[in-house]
Formats: structure tokens, sequence, C-alpha cells
């Protein structure tokens, strides 16, 4: 009975003096043998480290935060080569699991967490493929400028134009449907930001309680309160 006894207060103590964390965020680099990955945030402008792990021969890592509201983050990988390897993700509190390759660190990054990254990774597919076609067209009308064909360029750049109000208005009726995710707020100061007033007011009168007390809800309160101080001054 004393022998159980102990074992159990040694079974509480450890349990007790385990760390919990807001945010776990664990994965792999394949083909990366030797480097640094941190865990960062930005905080006034700038990038801060929240947690780091050095890779020597295993490519898993695992890293921990606090988290206090839903927030993008970013993977940094230091290979002490000078060259930019940062990928984001969507926040929130549990587990995010990361898997990317050396090569490609942000491009082949598969991202499996939070559900607001679940929405940003679906709005992101989708205006992968406006961008791609808009640089279609503008290579397009960049050959016809160059060869002088005034016809063909002119139509080109009608297309631009139409297709750019189709992104916008994609990216306008995304937001409006995802209104229960602190992801459409970021969406809208990242990608929405020179829309009219009374969009961004229709989108933020519309967004859930709890997105409009997030970090990127706050924000976009603020950026809206600008944008109407600033016409009225002028």
């Amino acid at each position: 009975m004393k022998k159980m006894s102990i074992l159990l207060l040694l079974l509480l103590a450890f349990s007790c003096g385990k760390k919990e964390h807001d945010l776990t965020v664990t994965g792999t680099v394949k083909g990366l043998k030797k480097g640094t990955i941190y865990l960062q945030r930005v905080s006034d402008t700038t990038l801060i480290a929240l947690d780091s792990v050095t890779i020597l021969g295993d490519s898993n890592f695992e890293l921990h935060s606090e988290l206090v509201t839903p927030e993008m983050y970013y993977l940094y990988l230091d290979k002490n080569d000078n060259t930019e390897n940062r990928l984001s993700f969507f926040a929130d509190k549990g587990t995010t699991e990361v898997n990317t390759t050396l090569k490609n660190f942000v491009i082949d990054a598969k991202i499996n967490g939070s559900d607001q990254q679940e929405v940003l990774t679906e709005y992101n597919k989708m205006i992968k493929q406006f961008n791609n076609k808009s640089l279609d067209l503008i290579k397009a009308n960049f050959e016809a400028q160059k060869a002088q064909n005034d016809v063909l360029a002119d139509s080109l750049r009608g297309v631009m134009d139409r297709y750019n109000k189709s992104r916008f208005k994609y990216a306008l009726n995304f937001t409006m449907n995802h209104l229960d995710s602190e992801a459409t707020p970021y969406i809208v100061l990242s990608d929405l930001y020179n829309a009219n007033i009374k969009a961004l007011d229709t989108i933020y009168n519309n967004l859930d309680d709890k997105v409009l007390n997030s970090k990127y809800g706050l924000e976009l309160k603020k950026f809206i309160e600008d944008v109407k101080l600033k016409e009225t001054t002028e």
C-alpha cells in the first residue's frame, strides 16, 4: 500500500510539473540535416522569436508558444546561407503540423491545424489561380505592345480589368461567407484594404462577436476608423 502511495505521488508530481502549452507546432523538413527552426510572430511590426530548435541529423521538430488570440505565426529556417526561408500559418490553441522540404521550404509546405488555417488555405488556393492568370495576361499584353499590336493590347487591357474585378468580387464574397472566422479580418486587411468604406463596413458589422474581439478584428476596426477620419479631413 505504501509503495502504491509513493508511486501515485510520483505520477502526480510528474503531471503537475509538465508544462501545458497553448500552441504546439510539430512537423518535419525533408532533407534537412543541419539548421535552426524558429517559431515567430509579429509584435509592433517586428518579427520576434518565440521558440527554436536546432536540427542535427533528425529533420523532425517540435516548438511551443503561448497564444492569446488566433493570429498569423511564422516558421523561419536558418541554414546560415543568407536565404529567406519563412512560411506563415494561422495559429490557434492546440497542435499545428507542418511538413515540408528543404528544397522548397515554402512551396511544399503542407499545414494541418487550426480552422482559421483551413479557411486561409481555401482562399489562397483560389487567389493563386487568379494571380497566375493575371500574370499570363500581363505577359501577353507586354508581347502585344512589343509587337506594336495596339488593337490586341487594348483588348487585353480590357480583359485584365474585368479579371481584376472578378478577383476582387471573389474576395468580397469569400469574406461574407466566412464571417465566423478570425481569418476573415486578416484577409480584409491583407487583400481588401482598398475596398470602399461601405464594403468594409458591411463586412465588419456582420462579423461574429468572437471575431470582432480577435487580434485582426480589432485591427480592422482601427483601420476602418482611420479611413473614415481621412475621408472627413480631405
